[in-house]
């Protein structure tokens, strides 16, 4: 019984060691989203796209405004209400696509550098009080080494030998 207590002590101490030895680190996913090029260019067309509905609604207004035509102002706010109700869910449509694949694309240069680096679990710092292993920094890098387009290497310069 003492042997099987002890080879039980054993196995439990081990596992509880190698429990123990998690290397864990932790991220601000918000600071590296904030950061990442691609969110601040999506930011930037969403702007834009914004900018375009306004000018829109302002010639609405203008055209409708103009019309004395009661059913012709009712066919025109309907007209206008269509394109922009439809432009207004294409856009949101398309900032979502955009956004879930950057949000993929910042989740697996984290997952890799874990792997790099040796981490077995990275969380969120927003769920963390401390933590001694900030990797923000080091995932803000990757994340902008990954944005970055992929150059082609120049092409090699072929040198023709002269004949004498």
């Amino acid at each position: 019984m003492k042997k099987s207590f002890l080879a039980l002590s054993i196995i439990l101490g081990l596992s509880l060691n190698s429990a123990l030895a998690t290397e864990v680190a932790c991220v601000d996913v918000q600071k590296v989203v904030n950061e990442s090029k691609q969110v601040q260019a999506l930011k930037k067309e969403q702007e834009t796209k914004a900018k375009e509905m306004m000018k829109l609604v302002e010639k609405a207004r203008k055209e409708i405004a103009a019309t004395s035509d009661v059913k012709k102002k009712q066919s025109l706010e309907e007209k206008y209400n269509k394109e922009l109700l439809a432009k207004k869910e294409k856009s949101d449509k398309d900032y979502s696509e955009k956004l879930k694949n950057i949000e993929t694309s910042i989740s697996n240069v984290i997952a890799q550098e874990a792997k790099t680096k040796g981490y077995d679990l990275v969380i969120t710092k927003s769920n963390v009080l401390y933590t001694n292993k900030d990797i923000t920094n080091d995932i803000i890098n990757a994340v902008a080494i990954a944005e970055k387009p992929k150059q082609k290497a120049p092409a090699k310069k072929q040198t023709v030998k002269k004949r004498r």
